[in-house]
C-alpha cells in the first residue's frame, strides 16, 4: 500500500509527482479541493463532494471542464493502482482521497485569460485511523484568536487551496494541546474549526453555527442533520457564543475523516460530565451504519 498522486491523468509515487511552480494553484492558492473517504472501498458521498467542488469553483470564476463520472474514473484508478479500497482484495484498506482542483499553468498574472487549461490533481493514501479511544473519552480543542475569514473577503463557503487561516488557527491550538481550533468570527461569534463543522447539543437539541456566520458547507455536517431528522433528534442552525458551548451539555465536530468526534474538554474547561454523550454518541453509531449500509450495494 502507497501513496500515489494523479497530476493531470498521470500516475506516479508522493516522492516523484510533480507539477508547474507557474500553476496558480502553487503561485496564488488559485484552485479548489474536496477531501473524500472511502468505506468498503467506495469514496463516501461523492456526488455531494463533486457539487460542492463545483459550488466553490464557480464562486472564483474557474472552469471545471470535466464530468463528475471523468473525476470518479481518475480517483478509482488512483486508488487502484496503490492498491486500495479494493473490496476483491482480502484486508483491503480504506482510501483517502483529495482532488485538487487549480487555475492551471500560466504568466505570473491574475488575469484568468493566463491559465486556459485547469490542472487537476489526486492523492490517494491509505486513509489515516483516527484512534477508536477517541471516540470512547472524547477529545479537548482550544479556543483561538486567530479570527475566521470575513466573508466578503475570502469566503469560508469557498473550499479554497489558500489555507493559511485555517492552519495558523490549527497551529495555535496545536500549541495549546488540543486536536482542534474553534474560530471566531468577526462578530464574535462562534464559526467552525479549523477543519471541522462544530456542533453543540442542549437539552437534547443539537445546534450547529448558520453558514453566514462564516463556515464551510461541511459534506458531514449536512449529513448529520439528515441523521437526526431520521432518529427523531432536532437538529438546528443557531447563532453561538462562547458561552453555549461553554454551557452545553455535549459537543462535538465533524468531518469527511474523523466522522462525529466527540469533544469534552474546551480549553481549561469540561464539557458536560467531561465523557462523550448519549447523542453524540448514538449520530456516530447511526453515521456508521448509514455509511456503511449505503457503500455496500457496489463491488468494483
Amino acid at each position: 500500500m502507497s501513496v500515489l498522486v494523479n497530476v493531470n491523468g498521470r500516475i506516479s509515487d508522493g516522492a516523484s509527482a510533480a507539477i508547474s511552480v507557474f500553476d496558480h494553484g502553487f503561485l496564488y492558492g488559485e484552485g479548489v479541493y474536496e477531501t473524500m473517504r472511502t468505506y468498503n472501498g467506495e469514496p463516501f458521498l461523492f456526488d455531494r463532494h463533486m457539487q460542492r467542488l463545483r459550488a466553490s469553483a464557480g464562486m472564483i470564476l474557474l472552469d471545471v471542464p470535466d464530468s463528475d463520472n471523468d473525476f470518479l474514473q481518475r480517483c478509482l484508478e488512483t486508488m487502484a493502482a496503490a492498491g486500495l479500497g479494493n473490496k476483491r482484495s482480502e484486508g483491503f484498506d480504506e482510501a483517502y482521497v483529495r482532488i485538487l482542483h487549480t487555475r492551471g499553468i500560466g504568466d505570473l498574472s491574475y488575469d484568468p485569460a493566463a491559465t486556459p487549461i485547469p490542472s487537476v490533481v489526486i492523492i490517494v493514501k491509505p486513509l489515516p485511523l483516527t484512534p477508536e479511544s477517541q471516540f470512547q473519552h472524547g477529545v479537548k480543542v482550544c479556543m483561538v484568536d486567530v479570527i475566521r475569514n470575513h466573508p466578503q473577503s475570502v469566503n469560508p463557503l469557498i473550499k479554497s487551496n489558500n489555507l493559511l487561516n485555517n492552519a495558523l488557527c490549527m497551529q495555535q491550538a496545536l500549541r495549546k494541546g488540543g486536536v482542534e481550533g474553534v474560530f471566531r468570527n468577526y462578530r464574535g461569534e462562534l464559526s467552525e474549526c479549523s477543519q471541522s463543522n462544530l456542533f453543540i447539543v442542549t437539552h437534547g437539541v443539537v445546534r450547529t453555527p448558520p453558514l453566514d456566520a462564516g463556515l464551510l458547507a461541511g459534506i458531514t455536517r449536512g449529513f448529520v442533520f439528515e441523521l437526526g431528522a431520521a432518529a427523531g433528534v432536532t437538529v438546528e442552525e443557531a447563532v453561538l457564543n462562547d458561552s453555549d458551548l461553554f454551557g452545553a451539555d455535549e459537543a462535538f465536530f465533524t468531518s469527511t475523516t474523523k466522522e462525529l468526534m466527540p469533544i469534552v474538554q474546551v480549553d481549561d474547561r469540561t464539557i458536560g460530565n467531561g465523557k462523550p454523550g448519549p447523542v453524540t454518541r448514538n449520530l456516530l453509531g447511526d453515521y456508521r451504519r448509514r455509511a456503511n449500509e449505503m457503500t455496500t450495494t457496489v463491488v468494483r
